[in-house]
């Protein structure tokens, strides 16, 4: 190579590095394992500054309280002990009184959507004890210590802390490292992740902000729409108490979705006790109770509560404590 050749070619490498150079580089210093990439992808996808994504993770903490409620959950619990956590009478009472107290708006917007106002109601009362309780997070905390420190689950809270941070600012009840919430990153009182506020929360009050911890027309529809857009059936069965024989068939369920006619489960030795449809589709539930095993037909409006949280714990207590609360108000309502 003659000197000549030799120079052009340095000069060609140093302009390609000086080219290279700035992208190999990285432009600010993570404060949390992965957080380049999910600026990056954010900036992307939205147009938003990375100069201001990075302040705002970079102002988030790793919280070892945090790491550490997720690994004892109450669903962990068996059903004689998680049914006292939400079926007390205290929590029955208020949950009749928010539903009189708010009777217009959760009978329209039950109607609207096909979702019996009692359900709404305790939804809010096993979230969030009806508002009073939506959680002492920070849920940027919450999501940055799922999402970046928590192999475990990392993907899933990974894709709501991004959703999160992709939000508009009229979907969200405040400045987003302001939101508190629980210890998995949820918010307002029905305690919706951020992929729900994306999909399914509602402006009901048409004031162009959708506010799920101050304005309860939209934290009542969001709500009641989650319910409708993942199948709930009008006016259809929840769950039914069902009493085996001795010879009935041993059956485990994988999961909460109808399998098999409520006339198939009779055939196999599982009786109704009460009147029911004997083509109507179910699944079927073995609880631990605190007098022994609990049998359970459950139908398409259970397996929809349990997209709300996947514990059938979870789905009997909304079930059972919306079975109190419309036993209560129509007591209630025929007092003089």
């Amino acid at each position: 190579m003659t000197v000549r050749n030799a120079t052009r070619v340095l000069r060609l490498v140093i302009a390609w590095g000086l080219l290279v150079a700035p992208a190999l580089i990285p432009l600010h210093a993570e404060t949390h394992p992965g957080q380049a990439a999910l600026v990056r992808e954010v900036a992307r996808d939205t147009g938003k500054d990375p100069a201001a994504l990075n302040r705002l993770l970079d102002g988030a903490s790793k919280q070892q309280s945090i790491l550490d409620a997720i690994s004892r959950p109450a669903e962990a619990k068996p059903w004689r002990d998680y049914r006292p956590i939400f079926l007390t009478p205290q929590r029955i009472a208020d949950g009749v009184a928010f539903y009189r107290d708010h009777r217009a708006l959760l009978e329209q917007v039950g109607q609207q959507y096909g979702v019996a106002p009692e359900y709404i109601v305790a939804i809010l009362g096993v979230e969030t004890n009806y508002g009073r309780l939506t959680g002492k997070y920070k849920v940027l905390d919450a999501l940055v210590t799922l999402g970046l420190y928590y192999p475990p689950r990392a993907k899933f809270f990974r894709e709501q802390l991004k959703v999160l941070l992709e939000l508009p600012d009229n979907h969200l009840a405040g400045p987003l490292d302001t939101l508190m919430g629980s210890y998995a990153g949820a918010q307002g009182w029905g305690q919706f992740m951020p992929s729900s506020i994306r999909d399914f929360a509602v402006d009901a009050d048409d004031d162009g902000h959708i506010n799920l911890v101050d304005s309860l027309p939209d934290i009542v529809s969001s709500v009641a729409n989650y319910f409708a857009q993942h199948g709930w059936v009008r006016g259809g069965p929840v769950a039914m108490r069902a009493q085996p024989d001795a010879a009935a068939k041993a059956i485990t369920a994988d999961d909460t979705r109808p399998h098999w006619s409520l006339e198939q489960l009779e055939a196999w030795g599982y009786a109704p006790l009460q009147p029911a449809n004997p083509g109507e589709l179910t699944g079927l539930q073995t609880l631990e109770g605190a007098n022994g095993p609990e049998y359970w037909f459950t139908f398409q409006n259970f397996y929809v509560i349990t997209t709300y949280n996947r514990s059938p714990l979870y789905a009997m207590a909304v079930y059972q404590l919306a079975q109190a609360i419309d036993a209560g108000v129509k007591a209630a309502d025929r007092q003089p």
